[in-house]
């Protein structure tokens, strides 16, 4: 009897916990406060507190900066955090600040778009380093009752604004969490993939859908910028009928700054390399903890190449650590975890991640409370196989590269084709691009990035290679090398990669509370494991663009972003290859001009050709786990 009422008043202790923190407890316990912040060169930032009232204890700062607005405005008015994990940080305590960078929402001064990072500053030179040192140093002197540590996270936009925080070098910020940390917008985040412009993620984030995000601040507001809308509710429809990019640009108009620069500059020049977030990687002081999706369809690049850049230059580097899980953009600070578009997940690994990464990050080096022992330098959950695994560097020690060969007959071999004058090949016709998905549907899925890809295995412009049913489980952990023999009729094209585990005819989940109203055919799924773009131009140099000479054999070879899959027994592992992705990525006219400005003329069908003859083997290498 004594064990059942401690039981009972355990869960009751559990409940009251948990259910305390709503939003009366949080106004109950909470004093919510805006202030202007003077930064060095007078400008002022506007910024929201939430200060705990308890006087018990001394209280950390934990820090977000946003481009997004850190509405809602009024001190009266709270931000709804009790309705996700983060009320667990008003619980122990902590003052929680948000602030509108410079240039943003009711924030004073000039915006710019990744802003680069200045080492050497002196005086009043600013950078989004020097302003998030200059607000730390304001919270210390002016909010009492802090214990003097600061923490700061983002997600994506506000992520990149961690990474440089961490740079900032200020001695009070101990812990900063960059989670799917814009880091490059040439090479793989966002708004281009190794020199291949993604037209819709810009086109939407800058002009259109609500966002208008590169629109003037000329004053302090509240208020979101209109945006130029769209015509029709069905994506690929809307930017064929665009033409050429130089018709979105119009579209554009002349306000929006930061179109128009992209639009000059598209090759990977002085100004896009000194907006590459890991020049800010060096002589980095706090604990750092990189977050990242598997299926990020936006930053899925950075998180991984950041986490590495800081790996490289901080040697010996305390705690340096990586958490990747099976995630859509930001989907591990969501309430729901356990699923990604049609693939099922057996627990909330997003509830997994709070509980287990993020909040013991926070509370061991902020407030010296648990331990992060649980924490390995990467933290990886392995689709596939559906299960987190430690590892002590990232690629695992263990991996070793396994080449596979694209075959005559459409198969994916370890064995180097021996025949000569083999090729396989397709027309790109750029009238009829391949697309990225296959409903229609206006705004870019985040499915898209495990979605299947059944419809595209059906096109005559998407060649197909397949092993045989395995026979055992294949782990890859980390980046798939594609190495692509071709020749192509014109000057110019894309290729992408698509690495594809294909599922047994008669696969289906088991019904649980998770998956019970999936009701999509899953055997037989083409699962979309890691696609990835490249604009063949830039195969030598992503500062010098390359024509290809007609009917010339060459190499196209590019890294994929890092995966964590296994390939289970008695699937197959599949790869797809094509040159176009649309309109998730611009057409490419498949000629050498100025995509950016180039006329819907210029746009011409090319034959692509795929080798896989001696001596002339196209293949990937997969990191294989052993």
């Amino acid at each position: 009897m004594k064990k059942i009422l401690l039981l009972f008043f355990i869960l009751v202790g559990i409940y009251s916990n948990a259910a305390e923190v709503d939003s009366t407890w949080i106004r109950k316990n909470y004093t919510k406060k805006e202030v202007y912040i003077p930064m060095r060169d007078g400008v002022k930032l506007f910024t929201s507190l939430y200060i705990p009232k308890s006087s018990k204890e001394t209280h950390p700062f934990l820090l977000t900066r946003t481009p997004y607005s850190c509405s809602p405005y009024g001190e009266n008015n709270f931000s709804a955090y009790w309705n996700n994990y983060r009320k667990e940080y008003f619980k122990e305590g902590y003052i929680v600040v948000i602030q509108d960078v410079r240039g943003k929402y009711m924030s004073e001064g000039q915006f710019e778009d990744v802003r680069p990072f200045n080492a050497a500053k002196k005086g009043k030179e600013i950078d989004e380093a020097s302003d998030t040192y200059d607000t730390v140093e304001w919270l210390l002197k002016n909010i009492s009752g802090n214990n003097g540590n600061v923490g700061v996270f983002g997600i994506s936009y506000p992520g990149f604004y961690s990474t440089m925080a961490a740079a900032s070098s200020h001695p009070a910020i101990k812990a900063v969490s960059p989670q799917a940390p814009v880091t490059n917008w040439f090479i793989g985040d966002d708004f281009h993939h190794n020199g291949a412009f993604f037209q819709m993620d810009a086109f939407n984030f800058y002009s259109a859908v609500g966002w208008g995000f590169g629109a003037p601040h000329p004053k302090p507001t509240t208020e979101h910028t209109a945006s130029v809308g769209f015509s029709v509710d069905d994506n690929y429809k809307y930017y064929l009928e665009q033409g050429s990019l130089k018709n979105l640009t119009k579209l554009t108009g002349d306000t929006i700054a930061f179109w128009s620069e992209m639009m000059e500059h598209p090759d990977y020049d002085d100004w896009w390399q000194a907006r590459d977030a890991r020049n800010a990687t060096k002589n980095l002081n706090p604990a750092m903890l990189w977050v990242g999706g598997l299926f990020d369809a936006e930053d899925c690049w950075g998180a991984w190449n950041a986490y590495k850049a800081a790996e490289e230059n901080n040697p010996g580097k305390e705690f340096n650590a990586i958490v990747e899980g099976p995630w859509s953009h930001g989907q591990w600070a969501a309430n729901d975890g356990t699923h990604h578009g049609n693939i099922q997940f057996p627990t909330n690994t997003s509830l997994y991640f709070q509980q287990n990464f993020e909040i013991p990050f926070f509370n061991y080096f902020l407030k010296g409370k648990g331990d992060v022992s649980q924490i390995a330098e990467a933290n990886i959950y392995i689709t596939g196989a559906d299960e987190w695994k430690s590892f002590t560097q990232w690629p695992p020690k263990n991996k070793v590269d396994k080449t596979m060969f694209l075959q005559a007959d459409g198969k994916l071999t370890d064995t180097e084709p021996n025949l000569e004058n083999s090729f396989s090949s397709y027309i790109s016709d750029p009238a009829k691009p391949v697309p990225y998905e296959e409903n229609v549907h206006l705004n870019r899925t985040r499915e898209y990035m495990s979605n299947d890809q059944r419809f595209a295995a059906r096109r005559p412009d998407v060649l197909v290679f397949q092993t045989d049913i395995l026979k055992e489980d294949v782990t890859v952990t980390g980046n798939i090398l594609a190495d692509i023999v071709t020749s192509i009729s014109t000057t110019d094209a894309d290729f992408v990669v698509k690495i594809i585990d294909v599922f047994p005819d008669d696969f289906s989940y088991e019904e649980t509370s998770n998956d019970s109203e999936n009701t999509y055919p899953m055997g037989a799924y083409q699962m979309l494991v890691r696609g990835e773009v490249f604009r063949g131009r830039y195969r030598n140099s992503f500062e010098k663009p390359a024509a290809f000479e007609p009917g010339q054999v060459d190499e196209v070879k590019f890294e994929l972003p890092s995966i964590a899959h296994c390939f289970k027994t008695g699937h197959r592992i599949m790869v797809q290859v094509q040159s176009s992705w649309f309109p998730l990525v611009d057409r490419n006219p498949q000629q050498f001009v100025d995509i950016y400005h180039c006329n819907e003329t210029d746009f011409v069908k090319s034959e692509i050709k795929i080798y896989h003859e001696k001596n002339k083997a196209s293949k990937i290498i997969l990191p294989v786990l052993n």
